[in-house]
């Protein structure tokens, strides 16, 4: 199975880089915007001062391969993702459950952040600490292990796996 470094665009690896995102300068906390919220008149007021949308999974997981410098069908090909099915995924065709979402996380290197944001997006549940099965994809995606080092954790702890 191939790393995030081995399928980067511009051919580059990167070596050396931490899987912990940092925060956007731009992107302000989610307890700010909460307080912000809650004392604005209205919902639409809020929304419309903060540029909030809903975005989609597709939206977010092209983003991130502009972001990385990742091609597409190395990405989906390092997930193990029927090709077919993988590009409807990033075209918005198709909607992925949270395995192959976590399956495209794990492809593209993502962060704990990055895979919560995505997790989001796609419109199921984010990775919960207090469930064992959670627990272990949240530790293996903090120490950047691969698709296939997950998969092997999982099934070691006899949990269900990803693929």
């Amino acid at each position: 199975m191939k790393t995030p470094e081995d399928i980067r665009a511009d051919g580059h690896p990167n070596a050396g880089q931490s899987s912990v995102e940092t925060p956007a300068a731009e992107e302000p906390l989610t307890e700010e915007l909460l307080a912000e919220l809650l004392d604005a008149p209205s919902p639409i007021a809020f929304t419309d001062a903060h540029h909030i949308t809903s975005r989609s999974a597709a939206e977010y997981l092209n983003y991130l391969l502009d972001k990385k410098g990742l091609k597409r069908a190395a990405v989906i090909k390092a997930a193990g993702l029927n090709e077919t099915f993988g590009y409807q995924i990033f075209k918005g065709e198709r909607q992925g459950s949270r395995n192959k979402m976590l399956q495209l996380a794990f492809a593209m290197g993502l962060s704990l952040q990055e895979t919560n944001r995505l997790l989001q997006a796609a419109r199921v549940n984010e990775l919960y600490p207090k469930d064992r099965r959670d627990a272990i994809i949240i530790f293996c995606l903090d120490k950047g292990y691969s698709l296939t080092e997950v998969e092997c954790e999982l099934y070691r702890f006899g949990e269900a796996t990803i693929c």
